[in-house]
């Protein structure tokens, strides 16, 4: 009832694979999770929970390889924990001793439709016609907490709301696409479910993730 349609483009994306350690490898398609993180970045309330429906691929898949700079390493908890507790000690890192050069391969001019809607989260601000207004409102005009991106922060999103006739899908026939990440259970101890991705003309229907489809 209250869905929204979502088109984001951009030059390159990485939809980090988990299982890749040493170098990033980027899944085919978007996942539901990084498509949530771009509603997200747009409109985010705590009364409302954004749900994925289904993804779009709109471009034939395209892969690139990059090298990229990244940190080797992440500041210690201890050091945080520290800084919190005093409110004096440096919690820091300088990227010029711990720059590393990574290869990655990403995807290269992708083109999404995201169908989504959103539930409730059990808060009292349960105006449905509000949030849905300020949503589209602020899709049409470009507005957002913050820049979206396609995994990497250096990948931005381009977006805007649709409100007519979806554009067609340039993929034609049925592709399994494997096991892909689905989203984080932050109510189970953040653990990571999946759910088997398959794609018929463009098209990946997103399942429940509160009925189990996901595993």
């Amino acid at each position: 009832m209250y869905g929204i349609k979502l088109r984001v483009w951009g030059d390159y994306a990485c939809f980090t694979r988990p299982e890749m350690k040493a170098e990033r490898v980027s899944y085919d398609v978007m996942t539901p999770s990084a498509a949530r993180g771009i509603l997200d970045a747009i409109y985010w309330k705590p009364a409302i929970l954004w749900i994925i429906d289904r993804i779009h691929v709109l471009k034939p898949i395209k892969f690139d390889n990059v090298r990229r700079n990244e940190v080797g390493s992440k500041i210690p908890l201890r050091n945080v924990t520290t800084a919190m507790k005093n409110g004096s000690s440096p919690v820091e890192l300088f990227i010029e001793d711990d720059r590393q050069q990574r290869s990655a391969m990403v995807l290269r001019n992708v083109d999404y439709i995201i169908e989504a809607h959103f539930e409730f989260t059990g808060s009292e601000d349960i105006n449905e016609g509000k949030h849905l207004d300020i949503f589209n409102r602020r899709a049409q005009s470009g507005q957002c907490f913050h820049r979206p991106y396609f995994g990497c922060r250096e990948f931005p999103v381009h977006f805007e709301l649709i409100t007519g006739q979806m554009p067609d899908s340039e993929l034609k026939g049925e592709v399994d696409l494997g096991w892909m990440l689905h989203d984080i259970d932050f109510k189970n101890n953040m653990e990571a479910k999946f759910f088997r991705a398959k794609m018929l003309d463009g098209i990946i229907n997103v399942p429940s993730f509160k009925k189990g489809s996901a595993v």
